[in-house]
């Protein structure tokens, strides 16, 4: 991780991860989560890679679809974070977590039917972005999908005064250059498409579905 990213946090905010997002939501972190997730169309049983999976709060949603025969594997480098979504999915046992960097050559090949990356991808350079995505691709099942959850692609410089401010103090160099980034073709270029979009906190965050196509004759890459 260079110099130019903030995904990678450590100390207080780590350990306070959560109440952060609730307190720079306005207490509707949670809600938001929630209607995100629903949006992704878990059915009972399946199998999901939450690609830096944080304190595991994410989890716990899918959980609620998935049911007792559905499991998630959680990925994340961060040991503070680890030890939170251990400690809060210990009710689950088709829960598990994964000590490793995401963007590192993944271990999992066609097991997974959806893959979840949360206010994270945009945090890497794009040579990183384009593993992350490689290794989603290669963890889903051929149909499976891959859920991003992050900044949408807008004009920083058309918005309203505080929230550029804020977004330039706050966010990281590169979280400024995801807003103009074409990520649909960074994706189909790994072999996605079918992409299906939806936007929340009126525009600026958006949860992007894209499909891990079938090649024709049934091979897959």
């Amino acid at each position: 991780m260079t110099q130019r990213s903030h995904v990678e946090i450590k100390g207080w905010v780590a350990r306070h991860y959560d109440l952060a997002m609730d307190l720079l939501l306005l207490g509707r972190y949670q809600a938001f989560i929630e209607k995100a997730i629903e949006r992704m169309g878990i059915r009972p049983g399946e199998a999901i890679l939450d690609l830096g999976s944080g304190t595991g709060r994410n989890i716990c949603v899918m959980m609620r679809f998935l049911g007792p025969t559905g499991r998630v594997v959680g990925v994340d480098i961060n040991q503070e974070m680890l030890q939170q979504a251990q400690r809060r999915c210990r009710a689950y046992p088709q829960v598990s977590f994964l000590e490793r960097r995401i963007e590192e050559p993944s271990p999992f090949n066609e097991e997974f039917d959806k893959a979840f990356i949360s206010f994270t991808l945009h945090g890497f350079e794009d040579e990183d972005k384009e593993r992350v995505i490689a290794n989603a691709h290669r963890a889903l099942k051929p149909g499976g999908t891959f859920w991003i959850l992050d900044y949408d692609e807008f004009d920083l410089d058309h918005q309203v005064f505080l929230f550029r401010w804020a977004f330039r103090r706050f966010e990281c160099e590169l979280a400024r250059e995801f807003l103009s980034l074409d990520l649909k073709a960074m994706l189909a270029r790994r072999g996605f498409g079918n992409f299906v979009s939806y936007p929340f906190l009126r525009g600026y965050v958006r949860l992007l579905g894209a499909e891990k196509l079938r090649q024709k004759g049934g091979a897959e890459s």
